[in-house]
């Protein structure tokens, strides 16, 4: 199974040249209405639906069908493939020019995963020093909203598994916070966000039990 919530939309997605067996993608990613996702499985799989009843949709989800929200889906994915190559472009130069700053003006940060072969607009950023919750905490107090988890797994305290299971350390993955910019994010919202950032891990470090090291790495 593939989980395309957050590239379906955002990037080309061939499911045969990908060999995806099963996909699956969400409405309110692409802007559409909540409430709506889309299922691909392809010939020859077969699945157990979760729900039974009448067999509705070919019999895998026995409900009524959120009309509205299901046309709401399908116009905005027409709009996000008209304007793929465009936004794709669009918001990988703009990420890149946050972690640009970010590295650049913030000593022990690292940036989280491939610079390249990631989505064009999720970054997850790491700082020494510091805990994840406290810069999210001080963030929202400065109108920059940011997580440290993605959305189904930010109740949790625990690191998180995945940056884990990339080798990093308990103590280095509480650190980390994921920054997402979308279709309507502007060049002098980015700058805001980013100076922001640099104010909150320097006043952070300021009280930090740690000593900071002083060199850019």
């Amino acid at each position: 199974h593939t989980d395309a919530s957050q590239s379906f939309g955002k990037m080309p997605i061939d499911v045969q040249k990908m060999n995806i067996d099963v996909l699956t993608a969400s409405s309110h990613k692409v802007y559409g209405p909540k409430g709506a996702a889309l299922l691909f499985i392809r010939s020859g799989v077969n699945i157990e639906p979760l729900l039974h009843g009448g067999g509705h949709e070919r019999g895998m989800r026995s409900s009524t069908v959120n009309v509205p929200a299901v046309v709401g889906f399908a116009r905005a994915v027409d709009i996000c493939l008209s304007e793929m190559g465009t936004e794709m472009n669009r918001q990988r130069s703009i990420k890149n020019r946050i972690i640009k700053r970010v590295l650049e003006e913030i000593p022990n940060s690292y940036l989280n995963g491939h610079p390249e072969k990631s989505l064009p607009n999720i970054m997850n950023i790491r700082f020494d020093f510091v805990e994840g919750e406290s810069v999210l905490a001080l963030l929202d107090l400065e109108g920059v909203a940011v997580s440290t988890a993605s959305a189904c797994s930010s109740p949790k305290l625990e690191p998180s598994h995945v940056l884990m299971a990339c080798g990093l350390k308990a103590h280095e993955a509480h650190g980390a916070i994921r920054m997402s910019i979308g279709r309507f994010t502007t060049d002098d919202e980015v700058d805001y966000a980013v100076d922001a950032l640099v104010r909150v891990i320097k006043r952070l470090r300021e009280i930090s039990p740690f000593k900071v090291k002083e060199d850019v790495q």
